[in-house]
């Protein structure tokens, strides 16, 4: 008959010591198998012929989009490049007097191809037709979004969309044919065809754009916290100011830049109403000519592949570097706001 081991009561209790009952139950837990987590499968949907058939036909729409987009990258960028290259007849420009030259003499014998005025003639309206469309804008938005009744966003909601789609030559001419006459009578001026007449119809046709992407932003707002706040005792302005408008911050900067956006990109207005002087403003009654109507205006008359030529096709790299930094700030901005919130 098996006797149970005996335990010395003076000897101390040690779990690992191997004479000790309890050691084998010690070291069992040692040799157990270490754990190891559960395989995680991934699977994929099984796709119908017509659903790859769609993948691949959206998927080849992205190339050719991203193709033409690098195409024309290439050729704007290539054609500009002449300019700063000596060749026989010339030498070749650098970029700093190019950029900040204030002369632009492009058809005289010793030509001048200064962009300095031209750059800021664009920024310049650019900037105050979105200082005044901003607040028009987002007030617009914030009525249609948190103010409004059904019908009545249902009626001004397409009347602003509709403004949107007004052809800008007929804005041109409202503003050849209204506002230059008034602000030259009204103020005095020797000319109504200045930068205040070409930024208040840059700030007409940059409205819509605000509002509409503004609405959209404050629309997007969880209606949980907005009913929490009411909850909590704020009044509707309270709400607004303080929880919606925080909350869609994001959306509303990046409407606000898209809408600089389209000013800055704007063409015929420009080319109608600003006054046509390759000069740098001194005051918002002062003539300009911003780049895109000297685009306009210049490139039908130029011989294919002069510095003329070359030098338009550079102020057109310059335009389209400035509309991607905004384009790019407007994507920031969205993000950034994102992740905060």
């Amino acid at each position: 008959m098996a006797t149970e081991p005996t335990v010395n009561p003076d000897k101390p209790f040690i779990p690992d010591d191997p004479k000790h009952p309890s050691s084998a139950t010690s070291q069992e837990s040692k040799k157990a198998p270490s754990y190891e987590p559960p395989k995680v499968f991934h699977l994929r949907p099984r796709l119908s012929p017509a659903e790859k058939g769609s993948r691949f036909f959206f998927l080849i729409c992205a190339i050719l989009a991203m193709g033409q987009m690098l195409l024309i990258m290439i050729f704007l960028f290539q054609e500009a490049a002449g300019l700063f290259f000596d060749r026989a007849d010339s030498p070749g420009l650098s970029v700093f007097s190019f950029l900040f030259g204030l002369d632009w003499y492009p058809t005289y014998q010793d030509h001048a191809f200064g962009a300095l005025a031209l750059i800021i003639g664009s920024l310049s309206v650019t900037a105050i037709s979105t200082l005044l469309a901003a607040p028009f804008g987002l007030g617009l938005a914030i009525y249609l979004a948190c103010v409004a009744g059904r019908r009545t966003r249902e009626l001004v909601k397409p009347a602003v969309e509709l403004l949107a789609a007004v052809p800008s030559v007929v804005l041109g001419l409202i503003g050849m044919a209204v506002v230059a006459p008034f602000l030259q009578n009204v103020l005095g001026l020797s000319t109504g065809l200045n930068l205040l007449n070409a930024s208040l119809i840059l700030a007409i046709m940059a409205t819509p754009t605000v509002a509409s992407l503004g609405e959209d932003a404050l629309t997007a707002v969880p209606h949980d916290i907005q009913d929490a706040s009411y909850a909590l005792g704020a009044t509707k302005w309270e709400t607004i100011w303080r929880v919606t408008t925080p909350a869609a911050l994001g959306g509303l900067s990046t409407a606000v830049i898209l809408g600089l956006g389209r000013a800055l990109g704007e063409t015929m207005v420009v080319l109608m109403i600003a006054g046509g002087a390759a000069q740098i403003p001194n005051s918002i009654f002062d003539a300009v000519r911003p780049l895109t109507s000297t685009l306009a205006a210049e490139m039908g008359e130029t011989a294919v592949g002069s510095r003329h030529y070359q030098a338009l096709f550079a102020l057109g790299v310059v335009l389209f570097l400035m509309t991607l930094a905004f384009n790019l700030l407007a994507l920031y901005l969205s993000k950034r706001w994102r992740r905060r919130r």
